[in-house]
This record gives C-alpha cells, structure tokens and sequence, in this order.
C-alpha cells in the first residue's frame, strides 16, 4: 500500500481516496466509502494523508478517536505558496487556487467564522462555509503546488516549511479536541479575592465599585474610570494633560487618583477578560477549549478564535491544575529570538554563544559589554526590534563590532522592508509587500548581503506593533508594521520578521517532534504559545516527557537551520498547577 493518500469528503457524507505516488499524482484509482474514519482507520499503514483543509476534516476523526501521523493541507500550503510567490491576500481556498489553474474567475474566501464558547461545535463549523472540491480537482490542485514548490528560492527548505504547518494545524486541532485542564472552583475563588462579592444584575463586583468610588472621590466628582475619556477629561480639569490612560503614561503623575485607577484598570481587564461570564462561556467539564489557529499571523505564530487562552494573566493561572494523579510539564524556551538570529546569521561569534545553554545574554555582556548584561540585552532585543533611541544606537555599534554579521542580517532585512521588497524567514515564510509598491516588490530579502547600514526607529516595537514610547491616544487605530505605508514602521516590522517568523518556523517542528515523541505515551499536548508549551502529563510520565521536550528542541533545531552549534535550551516545570510554575 502506498504510504500517502489522498482525501475529498463528498457531500453524503461519504468519502473518496486515492493513493499517491510521485509528484503527486494518483497511483491507482479513485476509491469511494461510506465512512470517513473507517476509511482512515483501514488504511494504518498511511503515514500521510493530503486533504484540503485539517479543520474540515481532522476534528471529524478526532470525535471517533482516530489519530493520523502526517497530514499536508492543501488550502495551508496555498497560503504559504501565494505569499511566497508575492501574493499575499489574494483567495487561499483550494476552489481559489483550482480557478488560477484553469484561469477561471477566482471565487472569494468564506468569511472567517467566529468561535462559540466552550462548544466543540465550533470545531466542524469550517466545511459548512467552504467550497468541497471532488477528489479529482484536489489532486490538480496539489499536484500543481508541487511543482511551485519546486520553483521557491530554496525549495527544500519551503517543503520543510509547509509540511511544518501542516504538522501544526494537526496539533492545534488535538489541543482543541483535548482542552487545557481547569479548575472552576478554583477560578470562582480567584476571582472572589480578587473582585469581591458579585452584585446582581451583572454590574461591576464589590471592590471594582470601591475603586471606582476612591477614583471620584480624588477628582472630587463622579467619573467612570472604565471609560478612558471621562478619565482624560477628568486630569485636565484637574490642570494635568493625558492623552491615554495607559500605565505608563499615567503611573508618574502626582494625583491621588493615579493609585486607585491603575489598579481599577488592573482588575476591571480581570472580571471582562476572565471574569464569572468567561468562566461560565468557556469552561466545559474541567476544560478550557478555546480554538488554537496555527499560522493566525503574518509571523507565523498562533493565535485563538476566542477565550482568550494567550492573555490568561498569571492571577488566573491559578485555575489551570492538572487532573488528579497527573502533572503539567511546563517548558519555556530560553532566550529563543537572539538564538534563532545567530542560526539564521551564521554569525561565527554569536553562534559560539548561543552554543551554550547558559545565559545567552551573560555571555553577550562578557564579550561587549563589559560585563553589563542589562546593557547587552538591551543591544540585542533593540537589534532585533530596531531601537536607535537614546543608548541605543551605542549599544549597537558595539553589538556591530563583536557580531557583524548578525547586525548586517537584521539591517538588510529592515532596508528590505523600507523599499517594499519581500522579505523571508528562513525556511521561506514570507513577509507581505508593502501596500502600493511597483514590479520591484518581489526582490527577496533576509539572506545576509553583510550591509553596513544601520535602519532604525524611534523605539522598541511590541508584539501588537505599536511602539513602546509613542504617545498615542486609546481611540487610535493600529495598522500592523508589514502594512503601513511609513517606510521606517515597515522597516521595524521586517527586521524583526526575519527573526520572530524564523523562531515561529522552529517552534513548528518542535511541536511536531514533541507530538511524535508522546505517540506512545497517556501525555497530551495542551498549551502553546510562542516559545511556551505545556503538556498534561500522568505523574509517571513526567521525566520522560521532559526528555522529549530537550530532545524535540535539538531536533527542531537541525531540521530548521541544519548543523549549526546553536543550541535551544527549555526552561521546564513539573507542577500540578499552571501558576507554580514561574
């Protein structure tokens, strides 16, 4: 039997499959059954399956306990081919891609669906909206992928790339179907600390309304400190101009209501984000399932549709206890983004640094700095960010002189963005060109030219794009950096994609490896977020699972960047409860 397959579910209910052979094209003839996991279940021997779409179909399979090994999903890997190619934002559907190849006119994509609250309902939602396409049309369509495939600036490292996210999109919809352990009883105590006694009718609880009234008593009349305007408002009749109600804008100012506001503000995201209603929505059966999108950004990192499950404040981290008998093997990758720019730069100084798994930034110090790590963590978050402002431009030379080529990568990249070229992540994630740019946009970058030319910015971007120092009010709206027409914004944005897009690409085939080295064990993956991820674990299983976690880095590090000496050392935690953990 062939050891790759493809699928089409029809609309039946029934199912039709074929096998593969090379290039893609079909190796004997189109099957039809009756069953889409009896089908699945049949064939064991699979070690890949070709369908259009994980969330059509995997949740499907998932609901009668059947497991794949390997899967490449064909609307995913439209997704990466089409920004690749200089694309981005032109339709991802398989039916988009099949209308291209026929030169027929282009059918939208569906809109996004949103999530419903602790339901796995929302899970199957996907092919009610979606174009099905017969097998025989599926197959045009990835056979013809192939062969971009094959046309990629480095196609081997983009087959890795999509084969990377397609083994994501399958974790995600495992993490979904199992959900992350959680105690609402503990949640209920949290917030009853935190908040106070709730009040009927839903108003605000009993310590909100408190802070609240030492607010007004401080401006000596009645403002609502939930809403930001009555707040600016409120300081300048008080002589004090705001243009936020931001904490660091107003933390420093000398006014009595400066206190009870900040933490109003503190608690107030509490009981919206994670409060009694959240509590009551998204927790099921001592599961939080929220719905885990891999590739939900231009990066390459994950993001949810609802519940918030990547802003879950420690406070509420509290509520996250493993089941009885078991454990949560919690793992932090150390310092991932400046060892993810020595493997990309090939910079011989900063890989011999970060080939040790003590701390990368100690070490930087020792080298350049004088000993000052503060110092040397600053240089290389504002290298990797593009801070010029104030030390910055200092600490840089002095990043410049010890670590050329891991500078000039991150320089060219950022002089790319400025002109509107494509720029790449290294396995080939590509960054959208900016909005109006000529003929010239597809001119790659983010391959080391070793420039000399420092492009930098006003202050440190975050990971939302906004720039930390920028007095900007609460109303204003937020274009994302790969999107704006400011040449300098653009410019940030690349220089830091060719890094964080890379630790993305990385962080990919760690989930894979992590995922295959817990196919024989109780151990579930539960949590994941950008160098963060917590497997559910049987207290027995624990040690083994922390092996798996060092060795699935190591591994994800040779796949992603080759041999380089760069090591990508994990923080880990082996606790019952999330907060414990750090």
């Amino acid at each position: 039997m062939a050891d790759r397959w493809a699928l089409a579910p029809a609309e039946d209910g029934g199912v039709e499959l074929a096998p593969l052979g090379p290039g893609g094209l079909p190796a004997g003839p189109v099957v039809r059954e009756a069953d889409l996991a009896r089908a699945v279940r049949e064939r064991p021997d699979v070690t890949r399956w070709v369908w259009r779409s994980t969330a059509e179909v995997y949740p499907r399979l998932l609901a009668t306990g059947v497991r794949v090994e390997r899967c490449y999903d064909v609307e995913d890997a439209e997704t990466l081919l089409l920004g690749h190619e200089g694309r981005s934002g032109e339709p991802r559907s398989a039916a988009a891609a099949l209308a291209r190849l026929r030169g027929g006119p282009v059918p939208p994509d569906p809109p996004q669906r949103a999530a419903a609250p602790g339901a796995q309902s929302s899970l199957f939602d996907a092919q009610d909206t979606a174009v099905r396409l017969p097998l025989d049309d599926l197959l045009a369509v990835y056979a013809e992928q192939q062969r971009r495939h094959e046309r990629a600036e480095h196609p081997a490292r983009m087959r890795l790339l999509t084969a990377a996210e397609s083994a994501g999109m399958l974790v995600a919809a495992e993490m979904n179907r199992s959900g992350l352990p959680w105690s609402a009883d503990v949640h209920r105590a949290v917030l009853h600390d935190l908040l106070g006694e709730r009040y009927a009718g839903g108003g605000e609880p009993r310590r909100l309304a408190e802070l609240a009234e030492e607010v007004s008593a401080a401006f000596g009349r009645r403002v609502r400190p939930d809403l930001p305007a009555d707040v600016v408002k409120a300081f300048a009749q008080a002589g004090i101009r705001i243009r936020s109600t931001r904490r660091w804008e107003i933390e420093s100012l000398d006014h009595p209501a400066v206190k009870p506001l900040i933490e109003y503000k503190k608690l107030y995201r509490v009981w919206v984000a994670h409060g009694w209603s959240w509590l009551q929505d998204w927790v099921r059966d001592g599961r939080f399932r929220p719905e885990f999108l891999a590739h939900g950004t231009v990066t390459g990192r994950w993001v949810t549709n609802g519940g918030g499950a990547l802003q879950i404040p420690k406070v509420i981290r509290r509520a996250v206890v493993a089941d009885p008998g078991w454990r949560l093997v919690v793992a932090d990758a150390d310092q991932m983004e400046p060892r993810v720019l020595a493997a990309i730069s090939r910079d011989p100084g900063l890989m011999e640094v970060a080939g040790r798994a003590s701390d990368l930034y100690q070490a930087v110090s020792d080298r350049a700095f004088s000993g000052d790590r503060a110092q040397a963590k600053l240089a290389v978050l504002g290298a990797v960010y593009g801070q010029t402002s104030g030390d910055g431009l200092k600490n840089l030379a002095a990043l410049r002189r010890r670590f050329p080529r891991a500078v000039a990568y991150v320089d060219d990249a950022a002089k790319a963005g400025e002109e509107g070229r494509l720029v790449r992540t290294w396995l080939g994630r590509t960054c959208p060109p900016a909005a109006g740019t000529g003929d010239g946009a597809t001119e790659e970058a983010g391959i080391p030219v070793h420039s000399n030319g420092l492009v930098g910015s006003d202050g440190l971007v975050d990971s939302g794009g906004t720039v930390a120092g920028d007095d900007v009010s609460d109303d204003r709206q937020w274009v994302p950096g790969y999107a704006s027409t400011n040449a300098r914004a653009r410019g940030r944005f690349a220089r830091n994609f060719v890094v964080q897009g890379s630790a993305a690409d990385w962080a990919l085939l760690l989930l894979a490896a992590l995922r295959q080295a817990c196919a024989g064990m109780e151990a579930e993956l539960v949590f994941f977020q950008h160098d963060e991820v917590i497997v559910h674990c049987p207290e027995g299983e624990a040690e083994a699972v922390v092996a798996a976690i060092r060795e699935a880095s190591d591994l994800a590090g040779r796949l992603t960047f080759g041999e380089t000496p760069v090591r990508f050392p994990f923080t880990t935690a082996v606790v019952e409860c999330y907060a414990d953990a750090k």
